[in-house]
């Protein structure tokens, strides 16, 4: 029977290269640097198996959390799916944000193309949503 060092090798190597073909926002990774570790201290201080099995959850949580806090995963944009139409409620500056009418209630906008403003009380269509601004484009330049 092959020794207890020798599986968790086997088990935080394993780990490790699931990250790199099943990303798992590095909780795998953890995992792995979790059993690569405690694969370690099996052949120092570790004896017992339950206290191995013990260590490496504690480790592996500790990871993952310490790896939540230091590693920002980039954010996903919000995508509208159908393009929805909204009504300005103040002029959109180029480049600037301005207010737009949208499901009953007024949020914050910018314009699609940075370039272009759009004045108050036209009809444009939301493209998409990024936090809590919407990105909008009017009506009379995708008609056009």
């Amino acid at each position: 029977m092959p020794s207890t060092t020798l599986i968790w090798l086997l088990a935080g190597s394993g780990l490790c290269l699931i990250e790199l073909f099943v990303p798992t926002a590095f909780v795998a990774f953890m995992m792995g640097i979790s059993a690569l570790i405690v694969a370690f201290l099996s052949q120092t201080i570790l004896g017992q198996l339950w206290l191995q099995v013990v260590v490496w959850l504690l480790l592996s949580t500790l990871l993952v959390l310490l790896s939540r806090r230091f590693v920002r995963l980039p954010q996903r944009r919000a995508k509208i799916q159908h393009a929805m139409t909204a009504e300005t409620l103040t002029e959109i500056p180029a480049g600037k944000s301005g207010r737009v009418l949208y499901e009953g209630n007024s949020w914050r906008a910018r314009c699609d193309d940075e370039k272009l403003s759009i004045p108050p009380n036209q009809r444009v269509y939301v493209t998409r949503r990024e936090g809590i601004t919407l990105i909008v484009m009017p009506e009379n330049v995708l008609h056009s």
